[in-house]
């Protein structure tokens, strides 16, 4: 063992794997269990049966109007390639900014009930990011063409819009770095040449294809709680005059005001959560932002550029379960659903006929929504004409990306119902029911305010811990609840059947590739044992400095000719034979060993 075991120093969160690992995955996956970052065929998504889901984002095509929020599922490529197989078509990728060595209090992600999180950006170096985001571009393409994927994903697999978010404020958005980045994203030829030669087989052919080299041209721009106007006025403008970009700024949903946000927690029952008026003080008021608005929409005219505004941010509040280890927290989930339409309702009310919803497909301003969206809620908001609809708490809940397709079904389902052929149709429907009773907009936001038929969005309502076994969680064999593999955002995990006559307990056996765990927390929240699942199960790493670095249950992956080989940290000897045996089997480890 090298001497970096004693000798401190700061570990990357995550370690990428390589598109030569991540498409030799791919392959290796698909021929032995039919399966894709471990997700099932029967989570794929086809667009192009059912009505037509398409709409326009920005005056831009996208096949469905739902993707992941900028979070956790839009930082690694795999990440990506899995939200686009479940039938997202809006990529909103991780925030970037200039500070890229953050050092991320752990965990950092509570979703045990509604959700709470304290990870706000990258964990990866800016050129990290950009081969992240690049890899995810050809690795959709290569899939949307690859002919073993056509009987689930269709003919056709739509547009798809991957939108850069970056923060948190012009002196770092106009650092070299970051111009340089999102140059790179607007024209990525330099990159894209760079890794064909990284294209694997069976993809081989590929490796001459001529990928769009535009990956992105809009822009999601986020800012800090507390950002001046001012400051987001310049970082808009100069987003769109430097780099020619479309974009859409972020809101917060302290705009609604300290009293009225705080009336629609305790009217929901959330008494537990505290919100501090200095939070909602520093922040941009709404007087501001109508004139802010107002002031972007312009601009973005006489440039020929286009403007939209998002709902909403998370909420900053108090830290008060001291489960995460800052002092504040972002709330997500129902109760910001709540909020963020009601601020919605305001917004257009102050802005009539400008915003884009309520059918007025023809009105300059888009409107994204992102707020405690989940199957039942879907067909209702995309109703209004909000889009793109992304989507991070519910994502995080068990079935993970897999809760894609069940809410997109859901939307066909209400078009069908609506005897509708189409998203547009729909939309069109909406709003000529809603103009019998004061507007779409209004109608819904009444609905979440009527204590009678409200109950999803409540304290009450979503009280119900997950669920716990009296056992504490080993290494081999539990209950095999498969939560682990799908809470996790970054694809950390995987599940492999245990071998006849191996003598590990349990069916199912869990392993977890250390370099794409950032230890969030998630897999904790969730597990119905006793324990740590990012800490207990067998840790496996490819790179081997990352090992060398590393402790405990840690063990490196090798090959000797066809055959994997496992190194163990010191003390953890002993479980070499049966973790060897384990992934050396037919339907082993979820890579090909040529690529470790």
């Amino acid at each position: 063992m090298t001497s970096t075991l004693e000798t401190p120093q700061r570990v990357p969160p995550l370690t990428p794997f390589t598109l030569s690992q991540l498409l030799g995955r791919i392959a290796h996956e698909w021929h032995s269990r039919k399966r894709i970052f471990d997700l099932p065929t029967a989570r794929f998504f086809d667009v192009s049966s059912g009505p037509d889901l398409s709409t326009e984002v920005l005056g831009r095509p996208i096949a469905t109007p739902v993707g992941p929020a900028a979070g956790p599922h839009s930082q690694l490529a795999e990440n990506i390639v899995l939200a686009w197989l479940a039938g997202a078509r809006f990529m909103e990728l991780k925030t970037v900014q200039v500070l890229d060595e953050l050092e991320i209090n752990r965990p950092c992600i509570d979703m045990q009930t509604i959700g709470f999180n304290i990870e706000w950006s990258q964990e990866l170096k800016i050129a990290q990011s950009l081969d992240e985001y690049v890899k995810a571009w050809m690795i959709v393409e290569i899939l949307g063409g690859w002919e073993e994927l056509k009987q689930f994903l269709g003919p056709d697999s739509g547009a798809c819009i991957f939108d850069l978010s970056v923060g948190y404020d012009l002196a770092g958005i106009s650092a070299p770095t970051v111009a340089a980045f999102i140059d790179s994203m607007m024209d990525a030829t330099t990159s894209i040449d760079r890794l064909r030669a990284d294209i694997p087989p069976p993809f081989e052919a590929w490796r001459d294809y001529p990928f769009r080299p535009r990956i992105a041209d809009t822009a999601t721009l986020s800012t800090f709680h507390g950002c001046p106007p001012d400051e987001i006025e310049a970082i808009t403008k100069h987003l769109m005059t430097r780099h020619g970009l479309d974009v859409i700024v972020k809101l917060n949903p302290t705009l609604l005001g300290f009293d009225r946000v705080g009336t629609v927690l305790a009217e929901l029952g959330y008494h537990e959560i505290v919100i501090r008026r200095q939070d909602f003080d520093h922040d941009l008021q709404f007087p501001r932002a109508i004139e802010l608005i107002g002031e972007l929409e312009r601009f973005a005219v006489d440039r020929g550029r286009r403007f939209g505004v998002k709902l909403t941010n998370t909420l900053v509040v108090a830290n008060h379960k001291k489960w995460l280890p800052d002092e504040t927290m972002y709330l997500s989930g129902p109760p910001l659903h709540v909020i963020s339409t009601t601020l919605l309702g305001e917004l257009d009310r102050a802005l009539p006929g400008r915003l884009k919803v309520d059918g007025r497909t023809d009105a300059p301003i888009q409107v994204s929504f992102s707020a405690g969206i989940g199957k039942e809620n879907l067909p209702s908001v995309a109703g209004l004409g909000l889009a793109p609809i992304t989507i991070c708490s519910d994502l995080l809940k068990p079935g993970g990306y897999g809760r894609l397709k069940p809410m997109l079904t859901a939307l066909q389902e209400a078009i069908n119902g609506a005897a509708g052929t189409s998203l547009v149709e729909w939309v069109r429907q909406s709003a000529e029911k809603g103009a019998i009773t004061g507007g779409a907009v209004a109608t819904y936001v009444a609905t979440l305010h009527d204590p009678a038929g409200n109950g999803d969005y409540t304290a009450a309502g979503n009280s119900k811990l997950p669920r716990e076994v009296d056992h504490h969680l080993e290494m081999w064999g539990c209950v095999a609840c498969n939560f682990c593999v799908t809470v996790c955002p970054n694809d950390a995990f995987f599940k492999v059947p245990t071998p006849e006559g191996s003598g590990i307990d349990g069916r199912q056996q869990y392993l977890v590739f250390a370099e794409l765990c950032n230890e969030c927390g998630n897999c904790l929240t969730f597990c119905p044992e006793e324990g740590d699942p990012a800490l207990i199960k067998p840790r496996l790493y490819l790179d081997p400095d990352r090992f060398a670095a590393a402790g405990g249950q840690a063990f490196l992956l090798g090959h000797l000719g066809d055959k994997l080989t496992v190194t163990a940290y010191p003390g953890f000897e002993s479980e070499i034979p049966r973790l060897a045996g384990l992934l050396n089997a037919q339907e082993g480890v979820p890579v090909r060993v040529g690529d470790i």
